[in-house]
């Protein structure tokens, strides 16, 4: 079992910046991939970025150029560095972590945080 732990979210205006933090109780061959996902209300969670056990990242498009996940702590830290907020950033966002579903680099996603809010005002 791997525990996740996120903070650092907050309010910010439009344009401004935040960096989220995930820490894990464990890095194994079952959590080796980590991520991001976010719910807004009324919406469905969407992932928003990942590392997956090849350690290469992907981003969603809408945050492409804008956010930045990195990793640190032998793996055990993932971190989202978030700039240029916009208001449809506004969510609840969640660490993940889970393992590879096969060669292509996929993931199963099988441990969640507990969240944290980012709310950037319209």
């Amino acid at each position: 079992q791997v525990q996740l732990a996120e903070s650092g979210g907050g309010s910010v205006q439009s344009g401004g910046s935040l960096r989220l933090s995930c820490a894990a109780s464990a890095y194994t061959s079952s959590s080796c991939c980590m991520g991001w996902f976010r719910q807004a209300p009324g919406k469905t969670r969407e992932r928003v970025a990942h590392f997956n056990c090849r350690g290469f990242p992907s981003y969603i498009d809408s945050v492409n150029g804008r956010f930045t996940i990195s990793q640190a702590n032998a793996a055990k830290t993932l971190y989202l560095q978030m700039s240029s907020l916009k208001p449809e950033d506004t969510a609840m966002y969640y660490c993940a972590a889970g393992r590879a579903t096969d060669s292509a680099g996929g993931c199963v996603w099988l441990y969640w945080g507990q969240g944290t809010q980012v709310t950037v005002p319209s």
